[in-house]
């Protein structure tokens, strides 16, 4: 692997290391705010808040959506 391709897969890793961070914070958030919930509903929970949360319907970013994968030209 040569330098940008070294330095692109430590980027994707950082984003991918916080977003599990950001899952597990979550998934701590809703045991602490709701402690009678079964872990199953803890899960489904956050799969809800993952689906529905603010920017989640655009890819969590602003602007126009485009189809994935894009064309190369």
């Amino acid at each position: 692997m040569n330098a940008p391709q070294e330095a692109a897969a430590r980027r994707l890793q950082l984003a991918l290391d916080l977003f599990r961070t950001g899952e597990e914070l979550m998934r701590q958030r809703l045991r602490r705010e709701h402690p009678d919930l079964s872990p199953i509903v803890i899960e489904r929970r956050l799969a809800e808040w993952l689906r529905e949360r603010p920017g989640a319907e655009f890819g969590d970013a602003p602007g126009t959506p485009l189809p994935w994968p894009r064309s190369r030209r």
